[in-house]
């Protein structure tokens, strides 16, 4: 019988809270380890008709300036990963995708978080409606080519990890 870690809630905020709890590790050294619990995100590489990417700039408070990043948000209460997809891209590009592809998972901060951001390739998008952000959130809607988002990569322009990581397991796989 292996004895369950003590753990202590030290702040919640929406859906994430900051645990601290005493952990055993493998070696058998005992520590008080402090994380992020997540509930998970999706993240989505929307891809048009001609071959284009929808992507949107946001403003995000943390960093006080724009990002240009891939459509992508948390998973609600036992939403399935794919509904949870599917939401964030209306809300936020107004765009639904007919045809939903997983491009299996990453864990983008995996020394203090326990986010899983599931990636997903949308395409056969159809814009049945206006997009609708949350309260938090303000959004551009933006369409670049599979080279002009290359490039702004390349140069620095988008530094957004998971759309970085998005884009290049869906290269990687052969789905652009």
């Amino acid at each position: 019988m292996t004895n369950k870690p003590a753990s202590k809630v030290l702040h919640t905020w929406k859906r994430i809270s900051l645990v601290e709890e005493t952990i055993q590790l493998p070696n058998g050294k005992e520590i008080i380890h402090t994380t992020i619990a997540h509930p998970g995100a999706a993240v989505i590489l929307p891809i048009d008709q001609d071959g284009n990417v929808i992507l949107i700039n946001q403003y995000r408070p943390s960093l006080k300036k724009w990002l240009l990043e891939l459509p992508a948000g948390t998973i609600e209460h036992d939403e399935a990963i794919e509904h949870c997809a599917q939401r964030e891209l209306e809300e936020e590009t107004g765009y639904f995708a007919h045809e939903m592809i997983s491009l299996g998972q990453v864990t983008p901060l995996a020394g203090f978080c326990d986010e899983i951001q599931y990636l997903f390739v949308a395409k056969d998008l159809t814009r049945p409606s206006r997009y609708t952000c949350d309260d938090d959130e303000i959004i551009e809607v933006v369409t670049l080519t599979i080279h002009q988002l290359e490039q702004l990569i390349i140069t620095g322009e988008i530094s957004d990890a998971k759309t970085i990581a998005c884009l290049s397991k869906a290269k990687l796989c052969g789905y652009i």
